[in-house]
């Protein structure tokens, strides 16, 4: 008896034993996957790239300023500024924002702000809001223990990095970076 359920089996079978196309089809269903992961990780392996700049601009920046003997004027500093910028060559620089503060430690590790100094653009500005002179400064219970009396230069970097596709990642990532350093040569570091 040859009904509509044995000619649909037998078109079922055949349905299954073809193999043209195959080959196109799992193409179509795996190629998106295989974008995704791509710029994925092409987007992923660019904004790790920034992070590692920005954390050695906060680095280079702190190392230059606690390597002052006493006092560092705003032609040293600015110089100082415009070397590290360059570190994050060839990514924008324009919104590229470095901070670099001078905190002291009394001996009872109470901390106060010396100076701080910002550097955005081509800009160097003496007074920045959210450090204030004469303000305390929250720095870790370690580095109280090990700088009571001295003081520690504290650099900071922010960068906001705008992802190169925007395929994956598609809002702007803020990257704030600093570093702690201990002047060199002991004591205190005069901003003039």
């Amino acid at each position: 008896m040859a009904g509509p359920f044995h000619w649909l089996s037998r078109r079922c079978a055949a349905l299954f034993q073809a193999r043209e196309g195959t080959a196109a089809v799992e193409f179509a269903l795996i190629m998106p996957v295989m974008m995704v992961m791509y710029f994925g990780a092409a987007e992923a392996a660019s904004l790790l790239t920034v992070d590692r700049k920005v954390q050695s601009i906060a680095g280079a920046m702190g190392d230059l300023v606690a390597r002052s003997n006493k006092s560092i004027s705003e032609e040293e500093i600015t110089d100082y500024f415009q070397a590290a910028t360059t570190i994050l060559a060839p990514y924008d620089l324009t919104d590229l924002v470095q901070t670099v503060t001078a905190v002291s430690i009394d001996d009872d590790g109470e901390t106060e702000i010396l100076w701080s100094v910002r550097y955005a653009g081509d800009d160097l500005f003496d007074e920045v809001d959210e450090h204030e002179v004469g303000d305390s400064y929250d720095l870790p219970d370690e580095t109280i223990a090990i700088a009571t009396g001295q003081t520690v230069i504290v650099a900071e970097v922010d960068y906001p990095y705008l992802p190169l596709l925007g395929f994956v990642f598609k809002n702007t990532v803020n990257l704030h970076r600093s570093g702690l350093f201990m002047p060199r040569f002991g004591g205190r570091i005069d901003y003039l």
